[in-house]
């Protein structure tokens, strides 16, 4: 009777994991995108133009608890202005020679009705500049997986929240006279992910 259990777990752990549904993050095909308020009256973009990532999901529709692990180039940011993108690797900011890696990976992720059927909650740890602090997201993903022209499936998600630059050391700023700094202090994200499932 004992074998007889211990083989049946050991049966269900292998369906279990081969249920399990591996994808990559396709870059050609997503944005890793921030926006912040610049002088009070307006909001300045960018993104991060070299990135990868890795999720595992239980299923092709269901991606609670999935394993996400992401990592962007610091120095791949991109403001569409030279200038100001020296100024962001630098110390001031990410002191990208010194930190070259932002990470992010998941500690949880619940589905959220409320927020929309295909709605998530996704926490996890984002660490920049050396420094690790918790974050919570909202992830909304599309409507059904789709197969493209090459018999690859798609799923994609429009992930959003915010955080504060100052927890991570990124704490330049200028006063303006009139009141106010040259650049707000919370950083608005919004990324555009789309994965396609390993074979």
């Amino acid at each position: 009777m004992k074998k007889l259990i211990l083989s049946a777990a050991v049966a269900l752990s292998a369906i279990t994991v081969t249920a399990q549904t591996n994808w990559k993050l396709d870059a050609s095909h997503s944005k890793l995108g921030f926006s912040v308020t610049h002088m009070m009256v307006s909001e300045t973009e960018g993104k991060f133009k070299i990135y990868e990532g890795k999720v595992t999901s239980k299923s092709e529709t269901d991606f609670s608890n999935a394993t996400i692990d992401f990592t962007a180039d610091a120095a791949s940011i991109n403001t569409e202005d030279e200038k100001r993108d020296g100024h962001l690797k630098s110390a001031e900011f990410f002191d990208a020679e010194k930190y070259p890696k932002i990470t992010f990976k998941a500690t949880s992720m619940k589905a959220n009705p409320k927020k929309g059927k295909t709605a998530y909650d996704l926490e996890g740890d984002l660490t920049m500049k050396g420094v690790t602090k918790k974050v919570k997201l909202t992830a909304i993903g599309a409507s059904k997986v789709v197969n493209d022209p090459w018999g690859n499936a798609r799923y994609g998600f429009k992930v959003m929240g915010t955080l504060n630059r100052k927890d991570y050391g990124l704490n330049w700023n200028a006063a303006l006279e009139a009141g106010g700094v040259a650049v707000s202090e919370e950083v608005k994200i919004d990324l555009n992910i789309e994965l396609t499932k390993e074979k």
